[in-house]
């Protein structure tokens, strides 16, 4: 990021300095000594991290539940809730979102005493136990990378590519040999709506 008297300067618009106007492409067209001569320095960005998962760099936030002590260690009577009832409460609230659309079948075959097709019982089943296995891969993570990887990693992952006896296949110069395979790490799919 571009700085002039502390203020951030953005391509491609223009600014003012020292009453003196420059047009939108200055930056863009101007040199570093010209830059420096005038006062303008390059900042680095802050490092980025992502706030539903860390408090900071390097901070993650907790994982699991804990209770609430204060500054002597004595427990304030609540519990902190961790990342993993977050976010198999998440799991719970797009689990009741794929449901909801046929929800309407399902009270109108109770109240008129009909049958659901089975289709839709095959469905809202396969979304229940979706979310349940989701909510058990999410407890089974040891640290915030893996329920990051879990909940947001690639559908596929590249790998060398192992023999019957898990040894990696390299291939006549002594290269690896590279696969693309599922990612063994990632949360179970939910199923597709009907």
């Amino acid at each position: 990021m571009l700085k002039l008297d502390n203020k951030p300067l953005s391509y491609d618009r223009a600014f003012t300095h020292n009453d003196i106007q420059y047009p939108s492409n200055w930056l863009r067209l101007s040199s570093l000594e010209e830059r420096n001569a005038l006062g303008i320095t390059e900042v680095t960005d802050a490092p980025w991290y992502d706030q539903r998962f860390y408090w900071g760099v390097d901070n993650p936030k907790q994982l699991n539940d804990q209770p609430a002590v204060d500054e002597d260690g004595k427990e304030l009577g609540y519990t902190q809730t961790g990342l993993k009832t977050l976010w198999k409460a998440t799991q719970s609230d797009i689990c009741n979102s794929l449901l909801s659309p046929s929800d309407w079948r399902v009270t109108r075959a109770a109240e008129l005493g009909q049958a659901v097709a089975s289709t839709w019982l095959t469905y809202r089943g396969a979304v229940r136990s979706a979310c349940n296995t989701r909510q058990t891969e999410i407890n089974a993570v040891a640290d915030v990378p893996a329920l990051i990887e879990l909940l947001f990693g690639a559908a596929t992952i590249t790998q060398q590519k192992k023999d019957s006896e898990g040894v990696g296949v390299v291939d006549s110069d002594n290269l690896p040999v590279m696969e693309t395979v599922a990612n063994p790490a990632i949360a179970t799919a939910w199923p597709t709506p009907i």
